[in-house]
């Protein structure tokens, strides 16, 4: 296979620093639809002091009890992110911090993928820098209280993992380095329950895509479902598909997007529900400019592409979407919404099709701005997520959105 890596060697990432001077470059301050009457509270200021943590770029994870858990790209005790845990208590919360990272062989930025609980609930994620070129980690209840699954960026392993893993139902998990591989455009990876990091796909940067920012979702068949951010036919970017069988993975790319209506950078990656039917978002393009909210339906061997929503204002979700047991799905903004700082917004499944509700508009200041992780939401309909700015020490939030 044709290696692309010369047509694309001056694409660089959707990293936190690129990410911020788009914004700069690009913001149409364009109104939005009213935001629906909800319930908005900062239950923690992130504060850079002590083992505190700031800049959560990822979004948090919820277990049965309620607790919550995520990441902060910086701050903690060395200045190089950190893993926390928020708990309820009463009508507050308490904040735990459970590891710092050092910023060397154990790793430095988590970066947008939320954490996964895994075997014996350790805590498993990945961090953009740190080790050769970004690590796999696991924060658990044993005596160094982190474990460094796999270091990247040695030889065609992969380098810069920014969506954090999934699980398959055997305990192997799987995710995405945004560079490096055979071709230096990225690759899906599998860490077996054993430890042993391969590679099972390296993106070529042509028809197939290159440049996968968020992490995989995996069905109950093994499959492994994704999204690159550039690359494909258009090179605005491509769902795609990796089914194993016995002799190894195939790639099969399930849409190419054209940069039109459908939307181009679909940088959240995608989920799917019990049917079988996968959603994702798109960062620009959309009807307005501003991204998308899409779904692809299976149909036999082939796969139908439905736009079921378009933002008007630029920088949509750049995270993955959450589906709640209604089969409503929820999602983050960066920049759209009123005050072109980001928002949380809803989309409700009827009959009828699908409506859209913006939830909460996101201001600034006390109040945080600029999400980019994905929420959780809870059996109530409790919504939990973070942001990147504001906060009472303009360190960023993490906010519950009660309906």
């Amino acid at each position: 296979m044709q290696s692309h890596t010369g047509r694309f060697a001056s694409v660089k990432p959707l990293t936190p620093v690129l990410l911020t001077s788009l914004f700069l470059l690009f913001l149409i301050a364009v109104g939005s639809k009213p935001a629906q009457a909800q319930t908005y509270q900062v239950i923690h200021n992130f504060t850079n002091k002590g083992t505190d943590g700031a800049d959560p770029y990822g979004g948090p994870i919820l277990d049965h009890s309620g607790n919550l858990y995520g990441t902060t790209y910086l701050g903690g005790k060395y200045g190089a992110g950190s893993v926390y845990s928020l708990s309820p208590n009463g009508s507050s919360w308490t904040y735990t911090s459970l590891h710092s990272f050092r910023g060397q062989s154990d790793g430095s930025g988590p970066g947008f993928g939320s954490l996964a609980m895994g075997p014996n609930h350790a805590l498993f994620g990945t961090t953009e820098g740190g080790g050769y070129f970004g690590t796999a980690f696991a924060v658990c209840s044993c005596p160094s209280g982190e474990v460094i699954v796999h270091s990247f960026g040695t030889g065609t392993d992969g380098a810069q993992p920014l969506g954090g893993l999934a699980f398959d139902s055997a305990g192997n998990s799987y995710g995405t380095t945004s560079l490096g591989g055979a071709y230096d455009n990225g690759t899906v990876f599998e860490i077996t329950r054993a430890g042993v990091e391969s590679v099972i796909y390296s993106f070529t940067g042509g028809n197939d895509g290159f440049n996968p920012v968020s992490g995989v979702t995996v069905d109950g068949q093994g499959n492994l479902y994704g999204t690159t951010s550039l690359g494909g036919a258009n090179g605005d970017g491509v769902v795609f598909k990796l089914s194993p069988s016995g002799s190894g993975w195939t790639e099969t790319v399930l849409y190419t997007f054209q940069g039109l209506d459908d939307g181009q950078n679909p940088t959240g990656g995608v989920i799917l529900d019990k049917a079988g039917n996968v959603y994702g978002s798109t960062f620009f393009g959309g009807a307005d400019g501003g991204g998308t909210v899409y779904e692809l339906s299976p149909s036999g061997a082939t796969w139908t592409f439905t736009t079921l929503y378009s933002f008007s204002t630029y920088y949509g979700p750049y995270n993955k979407l959450t589906l709640d047991a209604k089969g409503n799905l929820y999602g983050t903004t960066n920049g759209a919404g009123a005050n072109g700082l980001g928002s949380v917004f809803k989309l409700t499944h009827s009959s009828s099709g699908w409506t859209f509700t913006d939830l909460y508009d996101f201001p600034g200041g006390n109040e945080g701005g600029l999400p980019y992780g994905s929420v959780a939401v809870d059996s109530n309909g409790n919504i939990f997520g973070t942001a990147t700015i504001g906060g009472s020490d303009n360190q960023g939030v993490i906010f519950e959105i009660t309906p």
